[in-house]
C-alpha cells in the first residue's frame, strides 16, 4: 500500500574506530540512543514499520533496549547480516572471513520482510527531521515501473565533519537532481579548507566548496532493488571468488549498475539538515550536547518514548 513505508537500519557493525557498539551508546538526556531519534523522526514523518539488520549475537541486547522502548509505538522486526543470502556454492569460498559483507549485502538481507517503499539507514548517523520528511514524501511518489526509481538525500558536506579527525563520505555528482557519479572520499579540514582524499587510491586529494553535496547513506528504494541487488551479489561473489576476505558488496556499485543498465533512475533531494554522527569517541560528548540542545529548544520531548 502507499502509505506504507519501512525505515531499514544497517546496525551490523561494529564501532572500531569508536571502540565499541556505538549503535547502543545513550546520547539523550534519558539513555536514548541515536537510533531512538532516528525511529522517532521517522515516525513522524509516516514510517510505520523499522528493520533492523543486525548480528545475530547482539539480537538480545538490541531487543532488550531498543527494541523494547519503541515497540510499543512501531513495528519492528529483525534481521540477521549471515551468510543465509550466500550461494551455497560460494559458502566455503567464505568460511574464513569475520568482517560483513558490504553495505549491498546488508540489505539484501531484509528482502523478505520488506515488501513496500523502504529509506535505508546506518544506526549510527543522527539525519534530523526534515530528512525523514523528505524521505516520506519522495517514497510515495518513486515510479514503481522500469526504469525504477530510486532517491539519495544529500547534505552539505559542511554539515557532516567532525572536529576529531576524517570522515568517509561519498562527493555526489549531480546532473538534472539525478545521481550520475559518487567519488567515495576521506574528507577532513586541512587550513581552513575541505579536503577529499579519494579511497582509490588512484586520484589525487582535492578541494572541495562548503556546499558539496554527499551520501551519508539515506537512500530510498522500492522493493524491485531486491533482484537487482541479488543479481549483482553474484556477479561481485564471482569477480572476487579468488579472494573474498576481505572485499565488499557495497549499495553505491548496485547503484550505478542499476543505472547503467537503465533499470533505475537516482534522484537526489537535498537537506539542510545538519549531521550528528559518532566516528570517534570524542565525538560522543559533542552529539550528546547537541541533542540536550534540540530538547532545550523543544525539537524533542524531554523522554522520546512515554
Amino acid at each position: 500500500m502507499k502509505d506504507n513505508k519501512t525505515l531499514l537500519i544497517m546496525a551490523a557493525g561494529m564501532g572500531s574506530r569508536f571502540g565499541g557498539l556505538k549503535q547502543i551508546t545513550p546520547m539523550g538526556p534519558n539513555g536514548e540512543f541515536i537510533i531512538d531519534y532516528s525511529i522517532y523522526d521517522a515516525k513522524k514523518a509516516g514510517f510505520n514499520k523499522v528493520v533492523f539488520i543486525i548480528k545475530e549475537e547482539n539480537y538480545e541486547v538490541f531487543k532488550e533496549t531498543i527494541g523494547a522502548r519503541v515497540e510499543p509505538y512501531i513495528k519492528v522486526e529483525y534481521v540477521f547480516q549471515n551468510n543465509d543470502y550466500v550461494p551455497t556454492d560460494y559458502l566455503e569460498l567464505l568460511k574464513d572471513r569475520t568482517k560483513p559483507l558490504g553495505t549491498g549485502y546488508a540489505i539484501l538481507c531484509a528482502r523478505d520482510v520488506i515488501k513496500e517503499p523502504f529509506a535505508v539507514i546506518n544506526a549510527d548517523d543522527f539525519y534530523g527531521t526534515d530528512s525523514y520528511q523528505i524521505a516520506s514524501n519522495m517514497l510515495e511518489n518513486l515510479k514503481q515501473k522500469k526504469p525504477y526509481e530510486y532517491a539519495l538525500i544529500g547534505y552539505n558536506v559542511a554539515n557532516t565533519m567532525t572536529e576529531n579527525g576524517a570522515v568517509k563520505r561519498g562527493i555526489c555528482q549531480v546532473e538534472d537532481s539525478h545521481l550520475v557519479g559518487i567519488t567515495e572520499s576521506s574528507i577532513e579540514r586541512v587550513n581552513g579548507k575541505i579536503i577529499a582524499t579519494p579511497l582509490d587510491g588512484e586520484k589525487e586529494p582535492f578541494e572541495v566548496s562548503e556546499n558539496s553535496i554527499v551520501s551519508m547513506n539515506l537512500l530510498l528504494f522500492t522493493p524491485s532493488i531486491f533482484p537487482h541487488l541479488e543479481k549483482e551479489f553474484v556477479q561481485f561473489l564471482e569477480k572476487n571468488k579468488e579472494d573474498l576476505s576481505k572485499c565488499e558488496f557495497f549499495i553505491p556499485d548496485a547503484m550505478f549498475a542499476a543505472i547503467k543498465e537503465n533499470y533505475a533512475t537516482v534522484l537526489v533531494e537535498k537537506t539542510s539538515a545538519k549531521w550528528y554522527g559518532v566516528t570517534y569517541r570524542e565525538d560522543a560528548d559533542n552529539v550528546k550536547s547537541s541533542i540536550k540542545q534540540l530538547v532545550k529548544n523543544k525539537k524533542y520531548p524531554d523522554k522520546l518514548w512515554n
